[in-house]
């Protein structure tokens, strides 16, 4: 019982870790139009964005109850299962933040697990007809939806305005960034937040802590909802950059147009239950608005990597939580491998982006090309 006990612990923490890569690692989603437009200062940004995120934590538990009971079957899950699902989780959110890639945190999450699951119980453990209709198909789908919506906005915006000054139009747009920013932290937090709630609401039903079916208690909510908080004031400026400035040239009328186009489809998945990725409806709301307004520039260089990104998170973490699972398996030194492993390379990606550092200082910068990015260029 002692060393259950243990392992639960370990791996609540585990889960409030993830959340926090999570909370730091999506700062951007809200955040980064309203920077690039100059809307609100980087740390204001952030700062608003943990307490709207932590506020979005305990509007809803429908999409903790679809992970907790929909992805996998919780009868068959074990403690380790879940570590090694968070570990899988865990990492990939490391590697694609210090690779500056908005990739989904929440994609990671089902990945990790489905594959640690899959190693430890059996392919029939997990619910690949809840995975297609609640993750494939909303991931499809939601990012062409935004992109679509914030298309359509971003060109009504620029209608409605074309008599007014650009002056006025910007300063009102800007102004209205304020409140469009602050929805998609309050959206991002009662869909991503509940994630990390679902995983614990598992393990704690592995455990026979609760009973199957059972919704989150209140601490976990909180928990979860402060990791988050805390992770997303941490800032994140490495995926900042890329959706502000890398993407595409943002405005204050098309970052209006991407923050209210992502809400809505957001608000709309977690009333239904969607656990969707808010980091591709964000972005594809972002690549919408510079698709709605005449003569922007998208760069579909970086619009490439990022779909590429998307692609490989699922396997791939996936490929890591199984790898993690089934070293854990092997006992007490197996969890505690998994582990050094996993917080050695999680300083290893630390110590990396140290080399290159992006801060609220220069977050507004394009990166600057290499000396010989630049001559095979010209050549």
């Amino acid at each position: 019982m002692g060393t259950v006990s243990f392992l639960l612990i370990v791996v609540v923490l585990t889960a409030l870790a993830f959340d926090f890569t999570n909370g730091f690692h999506d700062t951007a989603n809200s955040m980064a139009t309203s920077i690039a437009t100059g809307a609100l200062r980087p740390r204001v940004a952030v700062a608003v964005a943990g307490v709207l995120n932590l506020a979005g934590a305990f509007l809803s538990t429908a999409v903790a109850r679809t992970v907790s009971g929909g992805i996998v079957d919780d009868a068959r899950v074990s403690l380790v299962m879940v570590f090694a699902g968070l570990v899988g989780a865990l990492l990939w959110n490391l590697l694609t933040w210090l690779a500056g890639l908005p990739s989904s945190s929440s994609h990671a999450l089902f990945g990790g697990l489905i594959g640690a699951v899959w190693v430890g119980a059996g392919g029939s453990a997990v619910q690949f007809g809840v995975i297609v209709e609640k993750v494939v198909v909303p991931a499809v789908l939601s990012p062409v939806i935004a992109c679509v919506v914030a298309v359509l906005a971003t060109y009504f915006a620029y209608v409605i305005t074309r008599r007014a000054g650009p002056d006025q139009a910007r300063h009102g747009f800007r102004r209205g960034q304020v409140g469009s920013a602050a929805l998609v932290a309050l959206a991002h937090g009662t869909n991503d937040a509940q994630k990390t709630m679902g995983v614990i609401t598992l393990a704690l039903i592995s455990t026979g802590a609760l009973a199957h079916g059972s919704g989150p208690p209140w601490w976990v909510v909180l928990s979860a909802g402060l990791a988050i908080a805390l992770g997303t004031y941490a800032g994140g400026w490495r995926i900042i950059r890329t959706m502000g400035r890398g993407l595409t040239d943002i405005e204050a009328p098309q970052g209006f147009a991407a923050e209210t186009s992502a809400t809505a489809v957001i608000l709309a998945s977690s009333h239904m239950g969607f656990p969707l990725s808010t980091t591709q409806v964000c972005t594809g709301s972002i690549l919408g608005a510079g698709l709605g307004r005449r003569m922007a520039e998208v760069r579909w260089g970086v619009a490439g990597r990022i779909a590429l990104s998307w692609l490989c998170t699922l396997p791939a973490a996936a490929a890591i939580g199984g790898a993690a699972a089934w070293t854990a398996s092997r006992g007490t030194v197996g969890v505690a491998l998994v582990a050094a492993t996993a917080a050695a390379s999680a300083a290893g990606f630390w110590a990396l982006s140290r080399r290159r550092p992006v801060t609220p200082d220069n977050v507004n910068e394009l990166p600057v090309r290499r000396p010989e990015q630049v001559r095979r260029t010209a050549a």
